[in-house]
């Protein structure tokens, strides 16, 4: 029996973290709490078993709390955390948490970096080739200037498994892929890049999308990546600025098309699994 599994969403608790990405008067409609009791009805609605939580903060005490949620809810099946990969420490604090069965990854929030090429200084490289020693995947959090270092990292870490969040966000507002395109595609040439179909909402027009907006970019990265590199994810509950969980999840379905069953049951789970050795679920697909 095939598993769905959400590969991307947040939890956060106001006040325990400094979410001070929220402050644009924008985003006021989620700077609120968003915790597992909040997201379960949403699952349950659309027919989704586990998720994987992603990191928000550059902050060791967000791994610790959000493993202490997936210890109490069971729908949470991995949790992608942070280590500071600059840091000399880097190995140790990845080893306070690399043998938990539920931390599955690491994710740097390297779109909001000054340094447009944060992700390929020296010693940020050295942090990633201590997660390819240890088998730790890793979230690509890009927008589409900084989607060419892509190719670099997988030709310098040929063992680590890196993942694009957010398809490099894209920009679906404006129907823009000039720049994005020929980048993504230089990616999908290396076996260890893989792509979320996810946070494409928040990149189109928030009030006025549709699915067929979204259809080309995924479509793109079917065709680039193929069913066993792509995964589903929500970007919950970032997604909610332009659209409800369902919503969100029938629009991604919509936008595949008649895809067969094998291809939907690995979007939809089989890839996220395998990508982050989902020790929890193997034995259910």
């Amino acid at each position: 029996m095939s598993l769905t599994i959400d590969s991307h969403q947040h939890f956060w608790q106001i006040g325990r973290f400094d979410y001070g990405w929220m402050d644009p008067p924008q985003l006021e409609p989620i700077r609120r709490d968003r915790l597992p009791q909040d997201l379960k009805p949403l699952i349950e609605k659309v027919g989704v078993d586990a998720t994987v939580f992603v990191q928000t903060q550059h902050n060791v005490e967000e791994n610790r709390w959000v493993l202490s949620l997936a210890a109490q809810h069971e729908f949470i099946a991995g949790v992608v955390g942070w280590v500071d990969l600059a840091s000399e420490r880097c190995e140790e604090q990845l080893l306070d948490f690399k043998d938990q069965p539920k931390f599955v990854g690491i994710r740097h929030v390297t779109h909001d970096e000054p340094d447009v090429d944060f992700i390929v200084r020296p010693e940020v490289l050295r942090g990633l080739k201590v997660l390819e020693k240890h088998n730790v995947p890793f979230d690509l959090l890009f927008f589409t200037k900084h989607l060419h270092h892509a190719t670099r990292l997988a030709r310098e870490l040929p063992e680590l498994p890196m993942v694009i969040d957010h398809l490099a966000k894209p920009e679906i507002k404006l129907g823009k892929r000039e720049n994005w395109i020929d980048n993504f595609r230089a990616a999908a040439k290396f076996p260890n890049l893989y792509c979320k179909l996810c946070g494409m909402v928040t990149e189109a027009d928030w009030k006025h999308w549709k699915p067929a907006d979204l259809k080309p970019y995924v479509e793109t990265a079917l065709e680039l990546f193929g069913p066993e590199r792509c995964m589903y994810g929500s970007d919950w509950p970032v997604c909610e600025l332009a659209g409800s969980y369902d919503r969100v999840y029938h629009a991604l379905v919509e936008a595949l098309g008649a895809i067969s069953e094998s291809e939907r049951a690995q979007i939809f789970g089989k890839t996220a699994i395998d990508f982050y050795g989902l020790s929890a679920l193997a034995g259910d697909r």
